[in-house]
């Protein structure tokens, strides 16, 4: 099929790659021209593992393109994909404006049949809005479908070329066929294509990424509570995840989830349920305990210094709000960072992958170390804030010999307790009772 991708963000630029791997000849289509220009001549504009070598193929074997100009990119298209982003507003509705921008447009320019698709992720009447966007413009030829992403950073590539369902939201039965023969073979193993109607679909990604953050947050309260009454979270955790109708996947304690969807998304449902008079009590509770987790390192810090962090330096492992990602938008990290500068500390960071994001969003209110070692020169503490895997057997005798002291605030609970104790560290982590130093 000849496919156009509107929007090369993350969800853009995964998507089209990986429908052009199967085949597929695809057009991505942005304004930023810059952007197109890298994209084009090569440059994989995000990190996510395994997208790089599947980009290169396709690029050279001449079924991945990249244009600035919509008209000639939907051309020939059978399907144009709309994955725009749909950033939240001020009152945490999701923004649309991107989404019904390009939809007008294309009702300038259809000139067949087409079926537009919404890849974002929208609240729930989005395809009745851009349905109406374009045919206003008196295109009748056409279907809107909603398809939600259900990509997890760091593991995208995978999740799109096995997915474990494929959700599509269409009451067209013309549109139907053509989206099960795309996807035809991504299925090949016998997941799901599960059809449904466009407010169903719409609703079901907003759904799940708000029952995985409650399952989260719901954790990290369990966590605390463990603290308090010197239970220990690792062994509620398996003692739970063991009962098949709980599961053990997002059962893991640490300091909050962050991200481009979890916060967003948990936001935008909440929204969408105010519009419909109803209040949905057990999200709203969700976004205010993750809020506060973000900083649970931080009283932890400031009571082994004595409520003083003036003129403390800090080593910071982890900048992105999850590993073998270089996002960083709402990552504990940064809470963290603002924190301890605010209580007078300094910081050195360092992050396999996140380090130029956040020098462009914070600049020189922390200092960047090149190696993780290095990092740790001159600091009174180690912080930890992603559970990059690098991070998670280091060399102790480097951490021992170069930090000012023996002293980790663990945020994602890479270390065992015990081990810890026996090698003199003082180590604090989420929902485990503190190995002290003798």
């Amino acid at each position: 099929m000849k496919i156009t991708v509107v929007g090369t963000g993350y969800v853009g630029l995964v998507t089209g790659t990986c429908f052009a791997e199967t085949g597929n000849n695809v057009t991505c289509v942005d304004i930023d021209a810059n952007k197109v220009k890298k994209l084009s001549s090569g440059q994989v504009t995000i990190y996510e593992p395994g997208l790089e070598k599947l980009f290169e193929r396709n690029l050279k074997e001449g079924r991945l393109h990249f244009t600035t100009d919509l008209a000639a990119g939907i051309k020939d298209a059978r399907i144009i994909f709309l994955a725009l982003p749909t950033p939240p507003g001020e009152d945490g509705s999701a923004d649309l404006s991107y989404i019904l921008n390009v939809s007008d447009h294309l009702g300038k320019l259809l000139t067949d049949y087409k079926v537009i698709v919404d890849k974002s992720t929208v609240p729930v009447g989005t395809a009745e809005k851009v349905y109406a966007a374009i045919a206003k413009h008196g295109v009748t030829e056409f279907d809107v479908v909603s398809n939600p992403e259900f990509l997890r950073e760091g593991v995208a590539v995978e999740d799109f070329m096995k997915p474990d369902r494929v959700v599509i939201g269409t009451s067209s039965e013309r549109a139907q066929k053509i989206m099960a023969e795309l996807y035809a073979p991504f299925v090949r193993q016998g997941n799901p294509i599960l059809f449904m109607d466009e407010k169903s679909a719409e609703l079901t990604k907003y759904a799940a990424n708000s029952f995985l953050a409650t399952k989260i947050t719901f954790m990290n309260e369990i966590a605390i509570l463990c603290e308090k009454l010197g239970a220990d979270v690792d062994m509620v955790r398996r003692g739970i995840g063991s009962d098949d109708r709980i599961g053990k996947r997002f059962l893991f304690p640490g300091i909050g989830y962050g991200g481009s969807c979890f916060p967003k998304d948990v936001q935008a449902l909440v929204k969408s349920s105010e519009e419909v008079d109803y209040e949905f009590k057990i999200l709203n509770a969700v976004t205010d305990v993750n809020e506060k987790q973000k900083l649970f390192l931080v009283p932890k810090i400031q009571a082994y210094f004595g409520g003083n962090l003036k003129g403390k330096h800090f080593a910071l492992w982890g900048l992105a709000f999850k590993p073998n990602t270089d996002d960083i938008r709402e990552a504990p990290a940064l809470y963290i960072i603002d924190a301890l500068v605010a209580a007078g500390a300094t910081i050195t960071v360092f992050d396999p992958e996140a380090m130029e994001n956040v020098k462009r969003v914070i600049g020189d209110k922390v200092e960047y170390a090149e190696h993780q070692y290095e990092c740790l020169q001159h600091a009174d503490a180690l912080i930890i804030a992603t559970e990059w895997s690098v991070f998670r057997t280091p060399d102790f005798d480097a951490i021992i010999n170069t930090l000012q002291n023996k002293v980790i605030f663990d945020g994602r609970n890479l270390f065992d307790v015990k081990r810890m104790q026996e090698q003199g560290f003082h180590y604090e982590s989420v929902g485990r009772q503190a190995a002290s130093q003798q």
